[in-house]
């Protein structure tokens, strides 16, 4: 419950509303006994400041993961530097108020992260990078815990 509540308040319009539905669904699947904790529970995820908008269709998005395919994006950095770039997306994180885009950068030629809002314009093409989705996630866990020592499940 306290994910979907999270999921509800901080993902993008078609996650939050599957949150919703989630909730709705636990809410009525539930014994009657124990529907006081989901409507009245003792631990919640607070709300928190507005996600920054998404610079591309993060539904979209979601769907180029899972078919493997290139999105040409133009992107501003923390310095106002502006680039084109052709990402093989790869995961789409949440923070407290921005989503970041995992993907293999081809400019770059390594595995980097865009802030979503950031992104200028997306161009989501029919070409395929040719890596598996799941053995790309696995080469980004590896180049996480490589080069950030960030152990991730």
């Amino acid at each position: 419950m306290l994910g979907a509540q999270w999921v509800a308040d901080k993902g993008d319009a078609v996650l939050a509303g599957a949150a919703r539905d989630l909730i709705a669904k636990i809410t009525t699947a539930v014994p009657e006994r124990l529907r006081p904790f989901i409507a009245e529970p003792s631990v919640g995820a607070p709300p928190g400041d507005a996600v920054a908008p998404d610079g591309l269709d993060i539904a979209r998005t979601r769907l180029w993961i899972r078919s493997g395919r290139k999105i040409r994006i133009r992107y501003r950095d923390e310095h106002l530097q502006e680039s084109e770039r052709t990402i093989w997306p790869t995961i789409i994180g949440f923070a407290e108020t921005v989503r970041l885009l995992a993907a293999w950068c081809e400019l770059r030629r390594e595995f980097r992260h865009f802030r979503t809002d950031r992104i200028l314009a997306a161009e989501f093409l029919q070409e395929r990078h040719g890596r598996r989705p799941g053995e790309l996630r696995t080469q980004w866990r590896r180049h996480m815990e490589a080069e950030h020592g960030v152990r991730l499940p």
